[in-house]
């Protein structure tokens, strides 16, 4: 048997903000996952704790299957694992690369600064900020880490994406810690402000990165491999350092794939290819699409649309004919991680749907397809976010889980 995880990331909305249900998710055409919901089960499942914040972190380690009330240490760590970064017992930080315009939070991207731009400047925050316990550490694109004292993690952030439009300085870190860390960030303006990027980024046309911005801070968590949970091996397909962060810290193979960008250029058809050659050495892998996220934290209906379509035709669609035309059984769990509403254009903690599928059930249980709309229509029920991995690798079902 071989187990796929399918995360196409923040795909879901808020289903009270459409009377008439039309989602993007319901309007995108996505007929594979319609066709895998029809055949199988689907429900709700609850990912982020109440006591957590509704961030990727803490969602995707649900998915994963992880209990994060008592293992959660923060975001920046599981990014940190994937780097290479052995934190001891240091503090990380999310350092996002902003733009922040007459104070106010325009771009928690700095306009998708390319890798190549944002490690020059983290070159020169390393020279002029840096010391022996800070340091900064080029990630992907806007992604960067901050390594720090541990007396730091005393401290409360705001992730930059929760703020956009609004002013910077009224959501500045707070606790025993925030004046070093607001102090940090304050002098990281100076660093940027006349540095040949973004002097070469606005004659371009493009959005400067104006400063840092700390979140998501915490210590070196502790994550018991799947290998020791259940006896499997894998692979993780991602193009975001905190998911492969976790596949590292879970003991699975992490796959890097050309052009896997995590916007909506992401090398779909790449991600498929490698998702099948995995499972031709491992029974499980989990693949994630970050698209669908970066649309809604853009506002983007027509867009988070096209990228869910691009997720079904361009990614699933090949995953399941390919293991199919090998004749290979397979059990197919897939959800986003949380909602990301257009509206908001940030996370909320709210359930959200899932779909389970075993390619050796051909009976039609429904014909409402994957949606929001489609699974209300089926049932209300929901189930802690953790335990759905035991209901993949067939250690429950799902009435036991309902009945929790």
């Amino acid at each position: 048997m071989k187990y796929i995880i399918a995360i196409p990331d923040g795909a879901t909305d808020q289903l009270s903000a459409y009377p008439q249900g039309d989602t993007p998710l319901r309007c995108a055409d996505s007929p594979t996952m319609d066709a895998l919901a029809d055949h199988g089960e689907a429900g709700w499942a609850q990912t982020v704790p109440d006591s957590l914040p509704p961030g990727s972190d803490v969602a995707c380690l649900s998915i994963f299957g992880y209990d994060t009330t008592r293992i959660y240490t923060g975001r920046a760590p599981l990014e940190a694992a994937n780097m290479g970064i052995d934190l001891g017992d240091r503090t990380a930080f999310r350092c996002n690369l902003v733009t922040i315009e007459d104070g106010v939070m325009k771009e928690f991207t700095a306009g998708h600064i390319t890798t190549e731009e944002a490690a020059d400047l983290i070159v020169s925050l390393n020279e002029q900020l840096g010391e022996d316990s800070i340091r900064f550490h080029t990630g992907v694109q806007y992604r960067h880490i901050l390594t720090a004292p541990p007396d730091w993690n005393d401290v409360e952030c705001t992730p930059p994406h929760d703020i956009l439009d609004q002013e910077a300085d009224k959501h500045l870190p707070q606790g025993l810690a925030a004046l070093r860390v607001n102090n940090l960030m304050k002098r990281s303006r100076a660093v940027f402000a006349d540095h040949p990027i973004n002097r070469r980024r606005l004659a371009a046309g493009k959005p400067p990165a104006t400063q840092i911005w700390l979140w998501g801070q915490g210590t070196k968590p502790q994550l018991t491999t799947y290998q020791q949970r259940f006896g499997l091996s894998g692979g993780v397909i991602s193009a975001v350092d905190l998911i492969q962060g976790i596949g590292r810290l879970a003991g699975l193979e992490v796959i890097q794939v050309p052009g896997a960008t995590g916007l909506m250029d992401t090398n779909y058809e790449g991600k498929a290819e490698a998702a099948l050659r995995v499972l031709e050495n491992h029974p499980l892998v989990l693949v994630h699409v970050e698209s669908t996220d970066e649309m809604g934290h853009a506002g983007d209906a027509e867009r988070k649309t096209q990228a869910i379509r691009d997720f079904d035709q361009r990614l699933l669609k090949i995953l399941v004919d390919g293991l199919r035309g090998r004749g290979e059984e397979f059990r197919l769990l897939l959800l986003p991680d949380h909602p990301t509403p257009i509206a908001l254009r940030t996370h909320v903690n709210e359930p959200v749907p899932f779909l389970l599928y075993d390619s050796r059930s051909a009976e039609k249980r429904s014909g409402e397809g994957y949606s929001e709309w489609g699974v209300r229509s089926r049932t209300q029920q929901t189930v802690v976010g953790h335990r759905l991995i035991e209901l993949l690798l067939e250690k429950a079902v799902f009435a036991d889980l309902l009945a929790m």
